[in-house]
């Protein structure tokens, strides 16, 4: 068995880990960290997991956490997972880090968004962007995972086949991207308040959302050169999901149902991609509560335009369940083992 840990288990991200790694039959929790709810059981704090989940939630204890646990989980703000990897490495362990810290190799970049100094410097150029579609290998080889964001997990998987074989023009770029209210997290604030998000629908980030920098990392390496995009994220009054809708220029001319085989082909054998026939579109109902990311593709000839749609849950594809995906890859299991079943509907 795997023993695992999870840092920030109350959160969002950190309770759907725990639901998610509860039911892992190749896992055993070991120690669940929570600053505001140490000492209570964790169904005290999420009734749903009541018969399911008994542990104590402790307060955070970083060396006999890595001590007792082969991998530890961190779903915290930015910042607080570099001390955690450090120990990590000292005492030989794994790291899957849902948070920001090692998701961007230079420094300077980092800080400049993220205003936090980086503290573990060293260890940035061993750490491996976790997205297993397009990194597998270096996910299996590697003991620091960076988990990717919820926005950019959609905006890489659904770019991926255009830019790797020439077919749009990167500076052409335009992200419109939207998602419920939980990828905002659990602490309170007013821009979450129910009276603020009910009934209505809003930008926020604009032009300076954190993901922006991770988005441009990832695209320029597909594209082979530094891409810059337009980003404009969006709250819905929803819970869960994202749905990022994604504008370029097509650089050939190309049908979308010969678009559509050419995603069919860069993702054919994945688990979690779902690439829609033509004419039918993804939608967040249809990936809810699961670790799919719906895919489509659509040209339009009069602007010779591809506009590519992507759905995820923001809390499982993008991030509780792809942090599961990336464990069983580092473990060389199966990478639906704890994954395999279908969203929530209605």
């Amino acid at each position: 068995m795997i023993k695992v840990g999870v840092v920030g288990a109350t959160g969002y991200a950190g309770a759907e880990l725990v639901r998610l790694l509860s039911r892992h039959p190749q896992v055993e929790l070991t120690i669940l960290t929570s600053q505001t709810y140490a000492g209570k059981q964790m169904w005290e704090v999420f009734p749903h997991l009541y018969g399911m989940v008994d542990k104590t939630l402790e307060e955070l204890n970083i060396p006999k956490l890595v001590s007792q646990c082969d991998v530890i989980f961190t779903a915290l703000p930015h910042g607080h997972a570099m001390p955690l990897a450090l120990e990590v490495m000292a005492q030989g362990k794994k790291l899957i880090d849902l948070g920001a810290d090692f998701r961007l190799k230079e420094v300077a970049v980092y800080q400049s968004w993220y205003k936090t100094e980086h503290t573990a410097q060293p260890l940035l150029a061993s750490a491996v962007y976790g997205l297993p579609e397009l990194y597998r290998k270096q996910i299996r080889e590697s003991a620091i995972i960076a988990n990717p964001g919820c926005y950019p997990t959609s905006v890489i998987l659904g770019l991926a086949p255009l830019l790797s074989n020439r077919l749009i023009d990167p500076e052409t770029l335009i992200i419109d991207a939207k998602s419920g209210v939980s990828g905002a997290g659990r602490g309170l604030s007013l821009k979450t308040h129910f009276s603020e998000t009910t009934n209505n629908f809003q930008a926020y980030g604009v032009a300076t959302h954190r993901h922006t920098p991770e988005i441009e990392q990832e695209l320029s390496l597909l594209a082979g050169h530094e891409v810059t995009v337009s980003f404009t994220p969006h709250l819905t009054p929803m819970i869960r999901g994202i749905l990022s809708t994604i504008y370029a220029k097509l650089t050939t001319s190309i049908t979308t149902e010969e678009l559509t085989k050419i995603y069919q082909q860069f993702y054919g054998g994945e688990r979690f991609i779902r690439v829609l026939p033509a004419g039918m579109y993804p939608a967040t109902k249809a990936v809810a509560g699961s670790n799919h990311c719906d895919l489509s593709v659509t040209v339009d000839p009069r602007t010779k335009r591809v506009i590519v749609l992507a759905a995820i849950d923001n809390l499982i594809k993008g991030a509780a369940g792809q942090a599961v995906q990336n464990l069983n890859v580092m473990y060389n299991l199966p990478e639906d083992t704890g994954l395999d079943f279908a969203g929530m509907y209605p």
